[in-house]
């Protein structure tokens, strides 16, 4: 891929009449996690485990099986906004999140990666998480490309079964 370089568009990226408005929720009382974590329903919105500072979370909408994501309990969008002790918790369930998927599912590898705001792809940017996704030599195919498809091979709520009886036993 070729790369121009074109200083002269930093003043329409940065021009917020340009911007396309975010017409998202960004207050805790429409957050979609807030208000899964009220209704105390853990299975049906796949909670895996709540713990001190955050709670790991199977992602609905996975780009592999057993995409899992940690949240800071609290109601925060960024990184910089979270407690020393939050982050740190974070830290330590990516490490638990990986050594359990490893267990499980028996992933070759992994991404782990945190999307901050609209612009940086945060798909709900007002809470913040990170995500933790095993991935297998051959889990991309020609599929998304042609079909728009993405296939997953693992079911949601066996997987989110599994794990929860390995989350239950870690920690």
């Amino acid at each position: 891929m070729k790369k121009i370089y074109a200083p002269w568009r930093k003043e329409y990226i940065t021009d917020t009449v340009h911007k396309p408005k975010d017409n998202r929720p960004k207050t805790e009382a429409n957050c979609v996690f807030c208000q899964q974590l009220k209704d105390n329903v853990d299975e049906k919105y796949f909670i895996i485990k709540r713990y001190n500072h955050a709670f790991v979370i199977m992602n609905r909408y996975p780009y592999n099986g057993g995409h899992l994501m940690i949240l800071p309990i609290e109601h925060k969008g960024e990184l910089d906004a979270c407690t020393v002790d939050e982050r740190a918790e974070m830290m330590e369930l990516i490490n638990t999140c990986i050594t359990i998927l490893k267990q499980e599912l028996k992933p070759q590898g992994f991404n782990v990666g945190i999307n901050t705001g609209r612009a940086g792809g945060g798909g709900i940017p007002s809470h913040l998480h990170i995500h933790v996704l095993p991935r297998w030599d051959s889990d991309t195919n020609f599929m998304p490309l042609l079909c728009e498809t993405k296939p997953i091979s693992i079911e949601l709520k066996t997987t989110y079964l599994q794990l929860k009886k390995a989350f239950d036993k870690y920690s």
